[in-house]
């Protein structure tokens, strides 16, 4: 019988113990995208107290006390860090078979060194015995991304953004790269009621009259020009379901026209004028070499009631329905026919959806461009066991798991770097699993590289091609 959380967690074969600490888990960490607030890292933040560092940019945990019956003032509200630790205390006992109860675990071992398991009445010595370690230089917000052996941290940037914290990072040097990633959420928002004040504003950033389409634009492309300068090579935009209704430039423009005189667009015109901003951004992404990510499947629209608590992010939304794939790939044709679709990754949180999304993968590729459409890692509602697991079989059914850029943390919380451990465990058990059933050779520099290609250097080959030789360094013996 297995002992709880022991150096063999989650590794039920001999193989798979081989591959994680001998090949898996010392290597760095490309984490290309994250909530991660980037002020806290330029000023490497020490943090006043547990639940500064652990519970206040934490939504998993928020959901997981809402459910637990918690008040929202001990939750996001007025409450003290102890009363709101304590209640994060009285919720950990109710999460087994959530991944909170094993990130719990492994965020108070890798970072405290505390074995015990947080419960009320463990609660106490716990706070204390963090809280006195804080001050320490390891556990400041650059001290827990060395010990996560975080390589690259991309961060998710407003358009408007000043960039100071990466322009500080990158005027300091070290080894450790911060990047800002562009959330293009609000350039493609045509029916936000706050579109227009974007608008103004983002003149006055960028320094263009926004008087059309094509203004507009120029304003986009001079912020994101900025973004440029100071290593953005990563943007994303979140997707709740896909958009997809091609219009001519003419009637694009006439439509934004008539959304900046204060007029209001039918559904079929806020379609067309997204479409058109969807495939400008694209066409942007690929010209500069970035990344694009679509966040799909998210139903945010749920409760009003924490919606006016806890503003837009306070973790209360939930999984939406199935996607239509034909808007996504009639997007990613229309970029593709205009020589325009950049490397692209599809996140989908409808686990219904896997499947689609990984065969969506050989649909569109590029010559050169190994997995140049990937299907992106198990995000959210599915970075549990079960969903990585399927993502993991889902990309190999249908497409080049060897190909896949693995792992990120997609997280405000500076302990979640615990997730890319997790991840690496589950997929070092699932090729064990192969492998002792015949399913995969024995061939220790195969699974070596398969290894740590899905880990590591896959990532690093999209996100830091310059660093990376022709041949990668293989790391051995990483425990």
């Amino acid at each position: 019988m297995a002992d709880y959380l022991s150096d063999d967690f989650l590794l039920r074969s001999r193989t798979a113990r081989s591959l994680f600490h001998d090949h898996a888990a010392a290597l760095p960490v490309i984490d290309y995208h994250s909530h991660i607030d980037p002020q806290a890292v330029a000023d490497d933040r020490v943090f006043g107290d547990l639940a500064e560092l652990w519970i206040s940019q934490d939504p998993y945990k928020w959901r997981a006390m809402r459910i637990n019956g918690i008040a929202e003032h001990a939750i996001t509200g007025s409450a003290t860090g102890r009363e709101k630790f304590g209640a994060w205390a009285q919720t950990v006992p109710y999460t087994v078979g959530n991944p909170l109860y094993h990130w719990t675990s492994l965020e108070l071992k890798r970072y405290f060194g505390i074995d015990a398991r947080l419960s009320p009445g463990t609660a106490e010595a716990i706070w204390t015995d963090c809280n006195r370690q804080l001050p320490e230089p390891r556990l400041t917000a650059r001290g827990l991304l060395k010990q996560a052996r975080v390589e690259m941290l991309c961060t998710s940037d407003d358009l408007l953004d000043t960039l100071a914290p990466h322009r500080q990072m990158q005027a300091e040097g070290g080894d450790m790269k911060m990047l800002p990633s562009l959330r293009a959420d609000r350039i493609v928002a045509v029916d936000a009621p706050g579109f227009r004040a974007f608008c103004g504003a983002l003149e006055t950033a960028s320094g263009i009259a926004i008087d059309g389409l094509d203004a507009f634009k120029a304003a986009v492309g001079r912020r994101m020009d900025v973004f440029g300068e100071a290593g953005c090579c990563v943007a994303d935009i979140g997707l709740d379901q896909p958009v997809f209704a091609l219009a001519g430039d003419g009637v694009a423009a006439g439509i934004f026209d008539r959304l900046m005189a204060g007029g209001t667009l039918d559904p079929l015109e806020v379609q067309q004028l997204k479409t058109a901003l969807l495939l400008f951004l694209g066409g942007e992404y690929h010209r500069r070499n970035w990344i694009m990510q679509l966040h799909i499947g998210a139903q945010r629209i749920t409760s009003q009631r924490l919606r006016d608590l806890t503003g837009g992010a306070g973790g209360y939304a939930c999984i939406g329905s199935s996607s239509d794939v034909a808007l996504v790939c009639s997007l990613l044709n229309q970029l593709e026919c205009r020589g325009a679709l950049p490397r692209t990754i599809l996140f989908t949180l409808n686990p219904s959806d896997t499947d689609m999304f990984a065969s969506v993968t050989g649909a569109f590729t590029g010559e050169g461009i190994p997995g140049k459409v990937q299907l992106g890692p198990a995000w959210w509602f599915n970075d549990n066991r079960d969903g990585m697991v399927r993502q993991l079989k889902a990309l190999g059914n249908m497409g080049l798991l060897g190909r896949h850029i693995g792992m990120t943390t997609d997280s405000r919380s500076l302990l979640s770097y615990s997730r890319h451990e997790y991840y690496r465990r589950v997929l070092c058990n699932l090729v064990g699993e192969w492998v002792e059933a015949g399913e995969l050779p024995r061939d220790q520099d195969f699974l070596q590289n398969f290894i740590q290609d899905l880990c590591y250097f896959n990532a690093r080959r999209w996100l830091r091609p310059g660093a990376d030789p022709a041949t990668p360094q293989r790391i051995q013996g990483t425990t």
